[in-house]
């Protein structure tokens, strides 16, 4: 069979093949352009978003951390307050007072109704009203003066008892609650749930210890409570009884 050579391709076919050709070029050239160029990711506008970032707080303000720093948030200096004092030793009071190496000088004392406990060596020391440390700095002082060339003594309070106060009788919670400053009655009364039905509210007890003695107190908590009363300011130690109504 004779076959005709290529000049003899009639127009219209090699037409089509030009436009063939064309084609995949161009679609070469795009795949190409595709696989250099970087993908970009298209990210949808929030004013949510927006206005969060903008109100973010810098490193530099207020001393916190940015967010995504990976730095924890600083507490402000206001935040920051240090112990201002320490409570005091009372009556009923359990210290441990420990000597290194003085086993002879090394127990557990319960301070006295005066105050004061009995301490080798030093006799009877006044304790009321020292800090642990001023209790430390005075045994101290005792026990270098002619008995130890360095004692190092160290005080430990076992039991806090002189800042107590205790609610009994007719009350809804009977108990031992921590003393605090300027604490009255009434706030003594509600520490322990309130008034019991049979109590008889004008005539609660108030037992006080003081130099040895004991005081009592008849305190109207209903008539103070009315406001036809002037509030009864408690001191640590104070016993409070609320007695039965027989009404």
């Amino acid at each position: 069979m004779n076959r005709l050579p290529s000049s003899h391709i009639p127009p219209r076919r090699r037409s089509g093949l030009s436009w063939t050709a064309a084609i995949l070029c161009v679609a070469l050239a795009w795949l190409l352009t595709a696989c250099v160029m970087p993908a970009r990711t298209e990210v949808a506008y929030s004013p949510t978003a927006a206005s969060s970032v903008e109100s973010a707080p810098s490193a530099g303000s207020g001393g916190q951390a940015s967010a995504g720093s990976g730095a924890p948030a600083r507490a402000e200096d206001d935040d920051i307050r240090p112990v201002t004092g320490q409570r005091t030793l009372g009556a009923g009071d359990v210290i441990d007072i420990r000597v290194f190496q003085e086993a002879d000088l090394t127990g557990t004392y319960r301070i006295s109704d005066e105050g004061t406990i009995d301490y080798p060596f030093c006799g009877r020391i006044n304790v009321h009203g020292l800090t642990q440390g001023a209790l430390t700095d005075r045994i101290t002082a005792c026990l270098k003066n002619g008995y130890l060339k360095n004692p190092q003594v160290t005080v430990f309070l076992k039991e806090f008892n002189s800042q107590k106060i205790f609610v009994l009788g007719q009350v809804n919670k009977p108990g031992t609650f921590l003393f605090e400053e300027r604490m009255t009655v009434v706030q003594a009364i509600s520490l322990a749930g309130g008034f019991g039905k049979l109590a008889a509210k004008n005539s609660v007890i108030v037992t006080r210890r003081h130099e040895g003695s004991e005081q009592k107190f008849k305190v109207p908590v209903e008539n103070i409570a009315e406001g036809r009363h002037a509030n009864f300011a408690l001191r640590p130690g104070d016993i409070i009884y609320v007695p039965e109504s027989f009404l």
